[in-house]
């Protein structure tokens, strides 16, 4: 297991309940990580930053196949990122996290939660 990965507290790893997650991949997205190639002065193109995005998109759905595919785990991916921030979100049962951790492309998994904010008052 991979104890270099953060994994949010809030999520039980014991439980067989299916969970969604949201996992943040090491590879940054494009434009990020063609901002700081520049601020470090390492040439890097927009177009082979968004092929390595790509790339850490296969080798994890590779690991996904590997690791939860041999076990006949069921897990469904449920969306993409690759702009603003570079994982997915998934659904498979907590106990099984512990599994996905052998994956080298993943930085941290999250619960996925939704938040609302109250508006604000206002005085009369």
């Amino acid at each position: 297991m991979n104890t270099s990965v953060y994994v949010d507290p809030a999520i039980d790893m014991n439980s067989e309940k299916v969970i969604s997650i949201i996992i943040h991949f090491k590879t940054k997205p494009a434009k990020v990580a063609v901002t700081l190639a520049k601020e470090k002065g390492i040439p890097l193109t927009l177009e082979k930053a968004e092929q390595e995005v790509e790339a850490s998109h296969a080798r994890f759905q590779d690991d996904v196949k590997r690791l939860l595919g041999q076990k006949n785990i069921t897990y469904s991916i449920t969306y993409t990122y690759k702009t603003a921030y570079n994982g997915v979100s998934m659904k498979l049962p907590a106990n099984e996290i512990k599994t996905l951790l052998q994956s080298k492309e993943i930085e941290g998994i999250y619960a996925n939660k939704e938040y609302h904010l109250d508006p604000p008052l206002t005085s009369i």
